[in-house]
């Protein structure tokens, strides 16, 4: 094919200029646009994307609500027993527990009760040291035994009450499960699409069209933005609305937050789909990436759990970064400067891994 001057116009040049004449949109917007369909015509992916983090924090409100104060004592049924019982009902504080004989053991391994008082002269405690509710368990009940007794206080302190917003345990678990989901669709979203289109033998006829490399790349990434609001949104507006979790940061550093996250996901999903060609082996290195990250990063407790000597490790992960930061802006109302050093690693999980993907990427 020549142009008007009469020189050779490169093939795929020429493709360009006769998509551009029949009114067809740049190879980018048509990529994120097929896939955004591919995306909602699929049921389960909406619920594993919009619902499942909802569903996760309703079941974790009620498996851990907001702790009573009360120290729970079990105390053997039997007449032995009753100034016990009555000792340890005197004053708040202290939930008995009559237990059947032979269902003491069970009580204590279940954590039904923290501590079992036996009747003895003097009373027998029997409790678990390493359980720190079970440690101060006895010190609450052998006071209220010991002031039973007659014994006497030097002075009475003063006592302040008082209650921080966002301490319940779902307020800590929300922003992880949202940072969690962010994970989990971009990874599976991208590194599933792109090897399903792989193993179809479409990437082989991609290979052919005048799309770039990279427009292909970036427009799994660009699917996964406009998706991200509600994603984000529906879960932190139900833990608001339905279980109370105080939002003290502002919706645009969330959002800054969020985007970030989901490019530096989107970024390592588009590296681990780059070679692999069956759901099997995508599957496991998914898995080999997601399932450390879970256990290590901080989703349903804290990763200062971990030795020091892996917490290097562990701060560099991405999934670190992103629950540190969304609970930072949520609970504690941290500005975009404030998370600044999260952003920076996630913005090197975002750029390192696109380049390094559009690089080794393979059309078959």
């Amino acid at each position: 094919m020549t142009n008007s001057a009469g020189s050779a116009v490169p093939p795929a040049a020429a493709a360009k200029a006769a998509l551009r004449r029949g009114g067809a949109a740049h190879p980018l917007v048509e990529l994120t646009l097929a896939r955004v369909r591919e995306f909602v015509r699929e049921p389960e992916a909406l619920f594993w994307t919009f619902l499942f983090p909802v569903v996760m924090a309703l079941a974790m409100a009620v498996a851990f609500p907001s702790r009573t104060t009360d120290v729970v004592a079990g105390v053997p049924a039997g007449e032995g027993s009753q100034s016990v019982r009555r000792a340890l009902q005197s004053g708040g504080g202290i939930t008995v527990r009559e237990l059947a004989a032979g269902a003491e053991a069970r009580a204590l391994r279940e954590g039904e009760i923290h501590i079992l008082v036996l009747p003895t002269e003097p009373p027998t405690y029997r409790f678990d040291p390493t359980r720190q509710e079970s440690r101060l368990a006895r010190a609450v009940v052998d006071d209220r035994l010991q002031r039973a007794a007659g014994r006497t206080d030097a002075w009475t302190p003063h006592t302040e009450a008082t209650s921080v917003p966002g301490s319940r345990y779902v307020d800590w678990l929300l922003p992880g499960l949202v940072a969690m989901t962010i994970m989990g669709t971009s990874l599976w979203g991208i590194g599933f699409s792109i090897v399903q289109t792989r193993q179809r033998k479409l990437l082989k006829r991609f290979s052919a069209s005048p799309m770039r490399r990279r427009d292909y790349l970036l427009a799994q990434v660009a699917a996964r933005l406009i998706f991200l609001a509600p994603e984000v949104g529906v879960p932190l507006l139900f833990g608001v609305w339905a279980l109370g979790v105080p939002v003290a940061g502002s919706a645009f550093a969330i959002a800054v937050v969020a985007v970030v996250g989901a490019l530096a996901f989107g970024g390592l999903g588009l590296l681990i789909a780059s070679r692999p060609k069956t759901f099997e082996a995508i599957s496991g290195i998914l898995n080999l990436v997601m399932l450390p990250m879970w256990m290590v990063s901080g989703i349903f407790f804290s990763s200062t759990n971990f030795p020091a000597a892996a917490q290097p490790i562990i701060q560099a992960l991405p999934l670190t970064a992103l629950v540190d930061a969304l609970r930072a802006v949520v609970l504690d109302g941290a500005s975009i400067r404030g998370v600044q050093g999260e952003l920076l690693g996630l913005l090197i999980w975002a750029v390192v891994p696109f380049l390094v993907a559009l690089r080794i990427f393979r059309w078959r």
